[in-house]
């Protein structure tokens, strides 16, 4: 219930004041009696004519009950009460409210016991209903949060619920709207913040995971290297085919090997024979001048 608000009191003082200079100067106050009596009167009249008087902000709503029974709903604004025979019970909110719930140690379709956190977002559309169909209804409908969740809990899987968070906001979000609807109040959104599982099953689906990547990257290296082998048979056809384009791979290969300065390169007779280098003479020389090509080249760059 708001209290009454600061415009009322302000109101009555000066009421108050306004009719005791009116009575001081209309009647004499020499006698006690009279004096407490038009005080007395002067202070009651000034108090119905404040208590009249409501003044609701614009996110409210002002139930106003005659003699027990509905009449109206005031606000925003300025607005005018019968005193005594009127009364407002509820200040109704209708702005967006947010209400935090929970459910705790709550098993899941397959036995995990989960705790989960969620966000419901609601406003009040019908403020007579809210007022007069449920006793509480701000509990009342943290209440019907509560137990849905955990029925949706109870009919989900675990991988379902840590997978499809918004599928189950959804589902939330029907059922507790349907259940606040005779209230008066329509459900915006649901927002499940956090599932907390035991730590004992958070390592074993951590371990198994990590082993579910890896038995991925094993599937991947194997299928690079089948792609590879294809490549490589390709290429030896290519080469049986060609093999002026064999013996030019090979003495690529050779040279690259030879770049390096200090690199010995072993390499059978059959396949210098193959290749045509003149022997064993042929590859000494041709590593002797890659050796003196990097001395001239390093000595080139020290001199600079």
């Amino acid at each position: 219930m708001k209290s009454n608000n600061i415009v009322s009191s302000f109101l009555f003082f000066i009421l108050l004041a306004i009719e005791l200079v009116f009575l001081r100067a209309a009647y004499d106050f020499a006698n006690p009696a009279v004096a407490a009596v038009l005080v007395a009167s002067a202070f009651l009249i000034a108090l119905l004519i404040a208590s009249a008087i409501r003044i609701a902000d614009q996110w409210e709503r002002a139930v106003v009950l005659r003699l027990g029974r509905f009449r109206s709903l005031k606000g925003p604004g300025l607005f005018f009460i019968i005193p005594v025979v009127d009364t407002i019970p509820y200040w109704i909110d209708i702005r967006v409210i947010a209400t935090s719930f929970k459910a705790e140690k709550t098993l899941t379709k397959d036995t995990v016991p989960v705790d989960v956190d969620a966000v419901l977002f609601w406003r009040v559309m019908d403020p007579k209903k809210a007022a007069l169909e449920v006793a509480d209804y701000i509990s009342a409908i943290s209440w019907a949060s509560q137990t849905a969740l955990r029925d949706v809990i109870g009919k989900t899987m675990l991988s379902d619920m840590l997978e499809g968070r918004d599928k189950i906001s959804g589902i939330l979000q029907q059922i507790i709207d349907q259940r606040t609807e005779p209230w008066g109040v329509v459900v915006n959104s649901v927002e499940l913040k956090d599932v907390l599982i035991p730590p004992g099953l958070e390592n074993a689906m951590s371990m198994q995971a990590q082993a579910e990547r890896e038995r991925q990257a094993r599937v991947i290296l194997g299928d690079s290297e089948r792609q590879v082998a294809e490549k490589f048979g390709e290429a030896a056809l290519t080469y049986t085919n060609n093999p002026v384009a064999l013996h030019l791979r090979a003495m690529n290969m050779l040279y690259e090997g030879l770049k390096q300065n200090a690199t010995i390169v072993l390499v059978p007779s059959s396949a210098l024979d193959t290749m045509q280098l003149g022997g064993l003479s042929g590859i000494t020389a041709m590593a002797m001048g890659q050796e003196q090509n990097g001395n001239m080249t390093s000595s080139g760059k020290s001199g600079k």
